[in-house]
């Protein structure tokens, strides 16, 4: 039985957006629940868009997504190299090879030429084609424009009658017009191969088993084919899975300003959360679960069950899965995702290691991700509150003043200041104000903390001091 092996190919362009990240967790599940091996590619054949160190930053990426690349730029194996840029000989071997055969051609078309035949195009309101004025050139015509110097690229040679299907797991039988599929440019004047043509190549010297990709290849699939075939190359599965939208409904990228996956980590969410989030949008599985750790998933990975549909990027889901990750983590990895933005945030000197764990501590099961710690602790760190109408109006009721009075009282009288001080303080409230429940402890958070809700009230208390709770409470 073939082993399989997939592969992730991103370009070296700079932090992995997280629509990008959920098609590398797809391929690496895909491989490991088959006892498969997982390829890093780098594919920079356009070197405009190329960001120094992003190789690093994309195996750096999926470590902390517990990702393990079995071969890559940094860990090679047997089929490198794996930076397409360094590989550009076999691209060139290749594309000839299919021009001896009669698969591919020539073309010394201009820009110039091109942009009228896009420009026709436009004005007849169709889909620009190239028109394959280059196909039939003779031998000797072609030798005499190499000689001449004239720049040239190598396009495929399509088929222009029938049609081209193939079954991809996720949409069945796809079916394509041969009439549609335009004679595609493999060899770029420059010497560099196009997306589609180095993926064929490496993707077939590399023995990939299974190509894992975007939904909008589905229609140009027939072209990869058809170099398959030139080649008597076996394909690969297809497995071709819906976009990853924002809530605008655009497609999430870079370049719209979406979330990255380093923008998330650097907030304060955790990688397996975000793995674990990204994996269920666009797949389920057979039970009605949602948390996994990366063992589940590969153990359950099933791309049968993939969706058709797109799925929306909702931060508030991935809010809720981050949350039942934080309520898990030891103090420690806590304090690493919480306390850098606190520092940011506030001025800290002040304040003992022992505060701040404590702190961070009773919001453990307050906060979604660690950069919020900011927004729930304002409160220990500004002179006055301000209460929202939900707060003045429930302050208005009968006898909370006495309340507060009381409860004045009792805080004036703590020597020592401690929890379990703190705590009798409100119990000897509730006897003397004759209040219990709601009545008892809401007046007193609102007074303190300016907030109907928060961790436990004798913890929120001790945190803030005697003296401010005093100047508060007045």
């Amino acid at each position: 039985m073939t082993k399989v092996r997939t592969r992730f190919a991103p370009s070296p362009t700079g932090y992995m957006h997280v629509g990008n990240l959920r098609t590398a967790i797809f391929e690496y599940l895909i491989a490991k629940h088959n006892n498969g091996e997982f390829i890093l590619r780098i594919e920079d054949t356009d070197q405009t868009r190329k960001v120094d160190g992003a190789i690093d930053f994309i195996y750096n990426t999926l470590n902390l997504c517990d990702i393990k690349i079995d071969e890559g730029p940094n860990n090679k194996g047997e089929y490198g190299p794996y930076i397409q840029s360094e590989r550009l000989p076999l691209y060139k071997k290749y594309a000839e090879k299919l021009v001896e055969d009669g698969h591919a051609y020539y073309c010394f078309c201009t820009e110039e030429r091109l942009d009228k035949l896009r420009k026709k195009a436009e004005e007849e309101k169709r889909a620009f084609l190239y028109d394959g004025h280059c196909k039939n050139l003779t031998k000797e015509e072609i030798e005499k424009k190499i000689k001449n110097g004239e720049k040239y690229v190598i396009r495929q040679k399509m088929p222009k009658e029938g049609i081209s299907e193939y079954i991809d797991t996720v949409y069945g039988k796809i079916t394509v017009e041969n009439k549609l599929l335009e004679d595609q440019i493999l060899l770029k004047s420059d010497g560099y191969p196009t997306y589609n043509f180095a993926n064929v190549i490496d993707d077939h010297l590399m023995n990939i088993t299974h190509v894992i990709r975007g939904n909008e290849y589905i229609m140009s699939t027939p072209k990869y084919n058809l170099l398959y075939d030139a080649f008597g190359w076996e394909k690969p599965t297809y497995i071709h899975v819906s976009m990853v939208l924002g809530e605008d409904g655009q497609k999430l990228s870079k370049r719209n300003g979406d979330a990255s996956f380093m923008d998330l980590y650097n907030d304060g969410y955790i990688p397996q959360a975000i793995v674990n989030y990204l994996v269920m949008l666009g797949w389920s599985p057979d039970n009605n679960d949602e948390i996994f750790s990366m063992d589940d998933l590969i153990r359950l990975f099933d791309p049968k069950r993939i969706s058709k549909s797109p799925s929306v990027f909702d931060i508030k889901k991935l809010n809720w899965i981050n949350a039942h990750y934080i309520k898990k983590l030891e103090l420690n990895d806590l304090l690493n995702i919480t306390v850098p933005h606190l520092k940011d945030a506030y001025d800290l000197s002040d304040k003992s290691d022992e505060w701040i764990s404590e702190l961070v501590s009773i919001y453990q099961d307050h906060i979604s991700y660690g950069k919020e710690i900011v927004e729930v602790t304002d409160l220990f760190f500004k002179d006055k509150i301000e209460l929202d109408c939900e707060c003045r109006e429930f302050m208005e009721q009968d006898g909370i003043d006495n309340t507060i009075k009381v409860f004045k009282s009792e805080i004036e009288n703590i020597d020592d200041w401690t929890i379990e001080n703190i705590n009798s303080a409100i119990m000897n409230t509730k006897e003397k104000a004759c209040v219990k429940g709601k009545m008892l402890y809401m007046p007193i958070r609102i007074k303190v903390s300016g907030q109907m809700h928060g961790p436990e009230l004798p913890d929120t208390i001790h945190l803030l001091g005697k003296e401010t709770v005093l100047n508060r409470l007045k």
